[in-house]
């Protein structure tokens, strides 16, 4: 029966009707309202508070450098995750722009953006599938639906079935009608998964919110009890209020933002050298948090390079070593086997298409994988595939489908045959040695295939794979592996020490998945299908919140509610994956992780992070550069606190004092501390490389400001700082004669005073910051050579102080002078005291761990 196709005119009314054939496209959001999210976010606002509240109290250069620094860190966040959202943009490039469709009853070639429902295609190997399609008439049609369903292996698409736009036809010929064309296709239904699942607000973004809220809180009280213990001493309510105004100020973390972007920023930078493309930069710092690693298998697992390891003959065996598809490779065989061998491989060649070619000087796979690997058998044994191909030119071929699991080769008047060891040797008169050795090969996680040959009858013709795949003659079995990445076990090993969970989600089989899972070191203690999952999401995480556990069959709406689950049970989930149907689910993950190399367009869009080598074991370090970003970020804060102690100290004395106790520090010179000496430290804290202990196990839920640093800040460091400082101030007045009681201190004393505390409070803070690199080792253990940043910035910090201190304007401005020589004294007795203090509480919390 002849099909027929539309007419023009039909095709032209329904194309009004249903629209062309591509994918619906939602566009980002615009830029200006992308930098507005980095410029009013939830800490962003409170600094815009900050500032708003120094403008009204006088302080208009304070109010200006704060806007400045949320301006430009809010332009550097912008400009660092500026990429747009295009996933459904990229998706569009897998539509073809041309088609072969029956209009008016002729085969035209038209855009495929023409394409309706209706029309009849001409689909034959090599082609990409512009819609939706129902087989009507095929031969041996084979289709590659990898990019969908993450299935490895071609497909069989026989007649009343569907094929899938964005899928590729590797081998036959059909005709079919399109159904579905445009956003009714499959793909652009994962294309509006894609798109409908925004991405989850990450640990950082949490714990900056719960953060600034308290900081906000403690601010606005404290600003509060000062303008009130300012009333009750008689301060006029105007200079009550500034006063207030200054204090509530001071206590806002100004360095916080541009040193968490800093921070986030390095290890974007440190993760790239190591082979990992951040996209989004909190993505940094949810690496670190992460629990829950979902991995795919193939290239990031293995080395998505099939191989040929053994070919067994009925003459002995063969052993092959190489690597990739390279023609050179280590073959163990006797005599009679190796030309066995040969005769086989020979025979595998002509019954694929699939070769390894060389390309930019490295072999690689042009079509099938597993053909590839045995053209490259072929070629290590030293087969003249060029003379077979002239003496017996190929005269018909019967292409693999899923059925008979097995494609023939009528070459001259011999048959070759390579198929599923289970769908050959049937045919053949085996030993039943090569029905044992299948099975072994098969049991050792090997993909397993028989060839064989038939010589036909001169004059004999070939019309139907039926009459040619009879009475075969084996030639052997090969075993082929897809082998694991030799770095993979020790990379699941520090994922288990680090207290993280695996598993393995993939579409692949499940014997395939198994096999691999052992042989990476990954302990299937689960291996599960995907018609086997509960749809219900509380029944699906409690199934797969374990480690070791191997997913297969999984269609990409399960890998995303897979992700929901976990996510669901308290995980942060990091997951991988390279294909159109793993969109959804790095979306919808907390770190969408995509391959670089062998990844589509759009699982790159949809990421958080690009492997650049397509290995697991970056992934590894990735999560370690994660975990030391937020431990920096608790140093900043330590630091930070520690600063707001000494700060605060003189305004309680002063207020305990009822006003009788001079002021030792002004408004302006704690807004120095903030803003200048402070902020250098602070961001080179922010960039100290990874501790040792970085992947050790964690407690889930952590926070960026917790007891233990509480105790530190406000407990050890900050009080012995205050003392320093108070003992310092004290000293110098004392010098000058003031006794507590003898009235107000003259001018000059109160000012070389005041810069005494000053200087007491940067030298504290210096050792401070040394202190801040670690939280267990002293500072004796912990070398400045592996961050020389800290150095260079105390080195400056003390040359601002310097200048503050030395000279007149800027003394006069803060109103404080030099130290005296017996200040400078007290000032240097800071440091070592800070460091003792520090060294003590680390000594005590290693003794008292478990």
């Amino acid at each position: 029966m002849k099909l027929e196709g539309l007419t023009s005119a039909a095709a032209v009314t329904r194309l009004v009707e249903q629209g062309p054939n591509e994918l619906p496209v939602i566009p980002p959001p615009p830029v200006w309202r992308q930098i507005a999210g980095q410029l009013f976010h939830f800490f962003a606002i409170l600094l815009w508070g900050a500032a708003g509240l120094a403008v009204i109290g006088g302080m208009v250069e304070l109010g200006v450098a704060i806007m400045l620094v949320v301006v430009v860190n809010g332009l550097f966040a912008f400009a660092q995750e500026h990429r747009a959202e295009r996933a459904a943009r990229r998706l569009q490039s897998l539509l073809p722009r041309r088609a072969v469709a029956r209009r008016d009853g002729e085969w035209l070639e038209l855009d495929a953006r023409e394409l309706v429902v209706g029309d009849l295609v001409a689909l034959s190997a090599g082609d990409r599938i512009s819609a939706d399609v129902e087989v009507l008439r095929g031969k041996s049609l084979l289709v590659d639906s990898s990019t969908l369903t993450g299935e490895s292996i071609p497909i069989s698409v026989g007649e009343a079935q569907t094929a899938f736009a964005g899928t590729f036809v590797t081998d036959g010929e059909a005709q079919a009608r399109v159904t579905a064309t445009g956003n009714g296709t499959r793909l652009a239904h994962i294309a509006e998964l894609t798109q409908r699942h925004t991405r989850p607000v990450t640990p950082l973004a949490h714990e900056l919110d719960r953060l600034v809220s308290v900081v906000a809180l403690v601010a606005v009280a404290i600003g509060v009890l000062f303008f009130a213990v300012g009333a009750l001493v008689g301060l006029p309510l105007r200079d009550g209020f500034l006063f207030a105004i200054g204090v509530a100020v001071a206590l806002v973390p100004e360095g916080l933002l541009p040193t968490v972007t800093l921070s986030l920023a390095v290890g974007a930078s440190r993760m790239a050298k190591r082979g990992a493309l951040v996209r989004r930069l909190e993505a940094v710092e949810t690496l670190g948090s992460t629990t829950f690693i979902c991995s795919d298998k193939t290239g990031t697992l293995t080395m998505n390079q099939m191989s040929v390891v053994e070919v067994w003959t009925p003459h002995g065996s063969c052993h092959i070593r190489g690597e990739g598809y390279q023609p050179n490779a280590e073959i163990d065989a006797q005599p009679e086997a190796r030309g066995a061998c040969e005769q086989l491989a020979l025979a595998a060649v002509r019954a694929s298409r699939g070769r390894a070619l060389k390309r930019d000087g490295e072999w690689t796979p042009r079509g099938d994988p597993m053909e590839a690997a045995l053209h490259a058998l072929a070629l290590r044994l030293g087969v003249d595939i060029e003379r077979s191909e002239r003496e017996q030119p190929e005269l018909a071929r019967f292409p693999f489908d899923a059925h008979r699991r097995r494609m023939s080769v009528v070459a001259g008047n011999v048959v070759f045959v390579k198929g599923a060891s289970d769908c050959v040797l049937p045919l053949c008169a085996v030993e039943e040695d090569a029905t044992l050795v299948a099975s072994e090969m098969a049991a050792r996680g090997l993909r397993v295939l028989a060839i064989a040959r038939r010589t036909l009858a001169a004059g004999a013709t070939a019309t139907a794979a039926s009459e040619v795949e009879t009475n075969l003659e084996l030639l052997g079995v090969v075993g082929l592996v897809d082998p694991p990445r030799p770095e993979v076990r020790e990379a699941l090993k520090a994922c288990h020490d680090a207290g993280l969970r695996v598993a393995m989600v993939t579409g692949d089989h499940p014997g395939t998945a198994r096999a691999i899972a052992r042989e990476v070191g990954l302990d299937a203690g689960l291996v599960v299908t995907g018609d086997e999952l509960p749809v219900d999401e509380a029944m699906l995480g409690a199934l797969l919140d374990r480690d070791g556990v191997v997913a297969c069959r999984i269609s990409p709406e399960q890998k995303l509610a897979i992700a929901k689950a976990l996510q669901a049970r308290g995980h942060v989930v990091a997951m991988t994956g390279d294909g159109v149907n793993d969109g959804p689910a790095l979306r919808q993950a907390d770190v969408g992780i995509a391959m670089g190399k062998s990844g589509t367009d759009v699982a790159r869009a949809a990421a958080d992070l690009v492997l650049l080598d397509d290995r697991f074991e970056t992934i590894v370090v990735a999560i370690e550069q994660g975990r030391s970003t937020f431990a920096n970020i608790r140093r900043f804060l330590t630091y930070h606190l520690t600063d707001n102690v000494a700060e605060l100290t003189p305004f309680v004395f002063w207020a305990l004092s009822g006003g009788r106790f001079p002021l030792a520090l002004g408004v302006l010179q704690i807004l120095c501390l903030d803003l200048l000496t402070d902020q250098l430290p602070a961001l080179a804290l922010g960039v100290e490389p990874p501790s040792p202990y970085a992947l050790q196990p964690q407690r889930r839920g952590r926070h960026l400001i917790d007891a233990p640093l509480l105790v530190r800040a406000f407990v050890i460091l900050g009080p012995v700082e205050s003392l320093f400082e108070m003992l310092a101030f004290v000293g110098v007045l004392f010098g000058f004669g003031w006794r507590p009681g003898t009235g107000v201190p003259s001018a000059a004393a109160l000012a070389a005073a005041s810069g005494t505390a000053f200087t007491a409070i940067v030298a504290g803070q210096s050792a401070a910051a040394l202190a801040c690199r670690s939280t267990s080792r002293s500072v004796f253990g912990t070398p400045l050579r592996t961050n020389p940043y800290v150095l260079a910035a105390l080195c400056v910090t003390w040359l601002i102080v310097g200048a503050l201190l030395y000279v007149p304007w800027l003394a006069r401005l803060l109103h404080h002078a030099r130290p005296t020589a017996g200040g400078f004294l007290l000032v240097a007795l800071a440091i070592p005291a800070v460091l003792l203090a520090d060294t003590v509480l680390k000594t005590w919390r290693r003794r008292a761990r478990p």
